[in-house]
């Protein structure tokens, strides 16, 4: 029997050479005349072991990294394919703490199956979502979505029960299912992961969904800046559609449901949904006033889903294990797990899947393992670009939906981008207004004038002029901005300006320096 040997397809482990290792463990191999199947995998979500090779052993699946191509010789010298010792050797990778303590529901296949393979998602539980959904029916799949607490994990956090309630019950000819695959923010990459890793499980949610609704059409809107996992994500289609889960019938049914891929062209602003929407139908990205809402005046005028990757890929475990059993995981109102992203300045950056309520600490000192630089963390962002920043004095906030509300900031999507103490706070808040101009639609005057505005001042404020009145006033720009702006992109980005002015005051007193105040 041929020994298989796992490296990831991923683009994380493409970045440190995965494709090389892939082909010198293959050459390898054939050289020693053995017989050995290489099987391209997603990423486990643990970035410092990339290129991580598995072998399946009967002991479980052992782990090697990170492995270079010149490590191929050794590795098969040490007998790597039953386990053997090694330097790069990490034993049973379910073992490797970073992995063990996590709780993966959505990522719990990401990094064991072929992506490609839909007999290797069936033999790992894929498809039961679905095949629950069939048998139910339409409004019993929306009560049990309904029932479990589940929330949009893009950002806003609305009850997607309630979402695909609304849609179901609204009278139309034609109804669709669309998939936010935007993920614009930093030290975001759960989205990529798993439609790199884990395609069908996004397909078989799109599907649920449609089934629910009454939807027979779906589009998944993918950033143009995630290539690899548009190529994969539009061959799970193709595959999913020749095996009889997507067309005509689904899965023999008398549902249809078809999807299609379509890339975006870079512009953060389409992460918000109805921007997205207005590109769909192929006009510019430009936010649209609501009501209606989406559900009910979407796509084309019809009614919409759109939910993003992870809320999609939440519901197949939920229609497979029950509303009740997901319920059991997370706090509050804040149900469920969510798959957390580590980045920045950090040691051990990478995929964590938990239930909410875990704390920014737990996350940042007990998997990332403090600053890559080993220096002391001064700020830790949650939530993207538009996220506050928490100083020492509170990462001990819980990770959910109402306690990042109540310190007045926010979880977004998840992305956790750590600095260390030789950050400075008021460039940092700059950069936010920046990032603001330059992402506008335009439409609203708060954001596309409020924002080039804001930086102008935090520059005088660098630069030492009038401090006092241009803080009293970059204050009150904030407040115009989050009550006037139409979308969250202008609407938000005051949290990580006030946040850095009320933690870390002191930047905004440093004796000025040049070239500041562009």
């Amino acid at each position: 029997m041929s020994a298989q040997v796992f490296v990831p397809g991923d683009s994380s482990a493409l970045s440190v050479g995965a494709d090389g290792v892939a082909a010198v463990l293959s050459r390898e191999a054939r050289s020693r005349g053995l017989d050995v199947t290489i099987v391209r995998t997603g990423s486990r979500g643990l970035f410092w072991l990339e290129p991580l090779v598995e072998i399946e052993t009967p002991a479980g699946r052992m782990g090697y990294g990170p492995v270079a191509d010149e490590d191929a010789g050794s590795l098969f010298e040490c007998g790597f394919l039953a386990g053997g010792a090694h330097p790069k050797a990490l034993g049973r990778v379910d073992d490797i703490s970073y992995l063990k303590r996590q709780r993966r529901l959505v990522f719990a296949r990401c990094g064991l199956t072929d992506p490609l393979s839909l007999d290797d998602y069936r033999r790992h539980g894929g498809l039961k979502g679905v095949e629950a959904a069939l048998r139910l029916g339409p409004k019993a799949t929306v009560d049990e979505v309904l029932a479990s607490g589940l929330r949009g994990r893009g950002g806003a956090g609305f009850p997607t029960g309630i979402k695909w309630r609304t849609a179901a019950a609204a009278a139309a000819d034609r109804k669709y299912v669309v998939c936010n695959a935007d993920e614009g923010d930093s030290g975001t990459f759960a989205d990529r992961m798993l439609m790199e890793g884990d395609p069908f499980l996004l397909i078989e949610g799109m599907a649920i969904a449609g089934v629910s609704i009454g939807a027979t059409m779906g589009y998944i809107y993918i950033r143009s800046e995630y290539p690899h996992a548009f190529a994969t994500f539009s061959r799970a289609i193709e595959r999913a559609r020749s095996a009889g889960v997507l067309g005509e019938r689904v899965l023999g049914s008398a549902h249809a449901f078809d999807l299609e891929a379509r890339l975006g062209a870079g512009a953060y602003i389409c992460g918000e949904e109805t921007s997205l929407l207005e590109s769909l139908e192929g006009r510019r990205g430009e936010v649209r006033a609501k009501p209606p809402l989406p559900a009910i005046s979407g796509l084309f005028g019809k009614p919409t889903v759109i939910n993003n990757v992870l809320t999609f890929a939440s519901v197949p475990w939920i229609l497979d294990h029950g509303a009740k059993a997901y319920a059991e995981y997370g706090v509050g109102r804040s149900l469920g797990s969510q798959p957390f992203q580590l980045a920045g300045n950090v040691r051990y950056g990478g995929l964590i899947e938990l239930a909410f309520g875990a704390t920014i600490r737990e996350l940042v000192e007990g998997f990332g393992g403090g600053a890559r630089s080993g220096r002391p963390i001064r700020a830790v962002q949650v939530g993207g670009p538009l996220g506050a920043y928490f100083p020492q004095s509170l990462l001990d906030t819980p990770l959910d939906y109402e306690a990042m509300a109540a310190a007045k900031g926010m979880l977004g999507h998840g992305g956790i981008v750590v600095f260390d103490d030789r950050v400075d706070m008021a460039r940092q808040a700059r950069f936010a207004f920046q990032f603001c101009a330059k992402e506008s639609c335009g439409k609203c005057t708060p954001c596309r004038i409020g924002s080039t505005r804001g930086a102008e001042t935090i520059g005088k404020i660098i630069a030492g002029r009038d401090r006092q009145k241009n803080v009293e006033l970059l204050r009150d720009l904030c407040e115009v901005m989050t009550d006037g702006s139409l979308c969250a992109l202008g609407g938000l980005t005051p949290l990580p300006v006030l946040s850095a002015l009320d933690h870390f005051s002191e930047d905004f007193a440093k004796p000025p320096t040049r070239a500041v105040a562009e």
